[in-house]
Parts: structure tokens; sequence; C-alpha cells
């Protein structure tokens, strides 16, 4: 497979970019232009302005945000396949998060003047744009909502799905799914709105049941097990 095609192929498996017909992924592969980042390099800061959105093709890159007692909690891992900066590139705001090359990275950035060039000339890009929107309000009402009311082996199902449909699509073909995961417990009690001995019994509680298998910097997961947990 050509480098042009492998491209391709990552952009058509993008949340942003999903469903997106061989012409238009054919155009935003046009536009991109290859980047590297060295292991620890910043590519961004919270509060840059967000003029580009990456898409990893090798390495790793680390999400993160500081605790008001300055430490930092990494909240997300950007894989070989996943974007990243995206929300800022499309509305033009200020970087939410911190991003570093967690590894030595090869990535391809599409500026916003540029996305907005094939946008012009590619209306099913604003219409997939527009389904990528409205999903992240779903998932964001849904956290809220998980937040106030729900048990939190409920709310860790939910986080542990979103992550599932964020490496492997809406619909997984396969129930297990190995997602990485490399976050503290606390990191991951600050993310759902619990205490860290809390979430280490709920964890327990979602291995025993099969949802959930830990593995080193990998956790499997069963996602109907989980979607029965998470009541979806």
């Amino acid at each position: 497979m050509t480098a042009k095609k492998e491209l391709i192929e990552l952009i058509k498996g993008t949340a942003l970019f999903s469903g997106l017909d061989e012409e238009s992924c054919e155009a935003i592969a046009a536009e991109m232009r290859e980047v590297t980042f060295s292991a620890n390099q910043v590519i961004f800061a919270r509060g840059d302005e967000g003029k580009d959105v990456y898409l990893v093709s090798k390495g790793r890159v680390r999400l993160s945000v500081l605790t008001a007692e300055g430490r930092e909690l990494s909240f997300a891992h950007a894989e070989p396949g996943s974007l990243f900066g995206e929300i800022a590139m499309i509305d033009g705001g200020l970087r939410t998060a911190d991003a570093t090359a967690a590894t030595k990275v090869t990535a391809c950035n599409l500026s916003r003047a540029a996305f907005n060039r094939v946008m012009a000339t590619h209306p099913s890009i604003a219409e997939s744009m527009l389904r990528f929107l409205c999903r992240r309000l779903r998932e964001a009402d849904q956290q809220l909502e998980a937040i106030a009311l729900c048990p939190i082996e409920v709310r860790l199902a939910r986080f542990f799905l979103a992550a599932v449909r964020a490496r492997a699509g809406d619909e997984p073909e396969d129930d297990q799914i190995e997602i990485p995961f490399t976050m503290s417990q606390s990191e991951l009690a600050l993310l759902i709105g619990a205490s860290r001995p809390k979430v280490n019994t709920a964890l327990s509680l979602l291995e025993g049941n099969g949802a959930i298998k830990r593995s080193g910097k990998t956790i499997v997961c069963s996602v109907m097990e989980l979607e029965d947990i998470a009541g979806i």
C-alpha cells in the first residue's frame, strides 16, 4: 500500500471524517503535511491558538491538563489513527489541553485554512463535522449526567466505552477490544468525579464481571458487558 493510500485509510478511520467518500478523503489527504516530533516535545500548550489538527501515523501523544495543585493530569493518548486538536481547529478557539509527544511521533497536520478550503468544495465534509460535534455534545452530556446521577461503576463503564469507540468506531466488529491505559487511578478518579479508593473498588467490580481485564498498560474491554453495566 502506498503512503497516500495509507493516509487515506487513516483519515477514513477517524471520528471526524468517518463516512466520507473516497474523493473527499483524497482532497483532505492532499492538504495534509507530514510533521515529526521528538519524545517529550511539546506540540502545543493549553491556551495556544488552535490552527491545526493532527493525525498520528506513528508514535503516541499524551493529552493532559494541569490540576489546581499544579499536577499534570493525563486524560487521553492519541495513537496511530487518532486525531487530536480538532476542536480548536474547527472553531478557531484556544487549545484546551497540552499535547506532548510521549514517544517519537510522526503525524500529518491539516491547517484551519486548508480545512476550510476543502470543506468549501466538498459539502459532505461539513456534514461529517456537524455529526462529529453533535456526538461530542452527547458524550459531554452523558458524562455530566453520569457524574451527577450514576454509580461509579456506571461512570467507569461509560468511560471505557468512549475509549473503545474512539479506537474502534461507534459499532466495533469485535466484542473484545484492547485499549491503551496508562493513567493512574487518581487521575481516573478526577476524570469521573470520584475518590481513588472508590475507583479501585469499581475497577475490581468491572473486572470481576468480565467487563474489563487489566494487563500492564492496556485494558481489554468487553463491549457487551460494558454496555450492560452502562445501561446503553
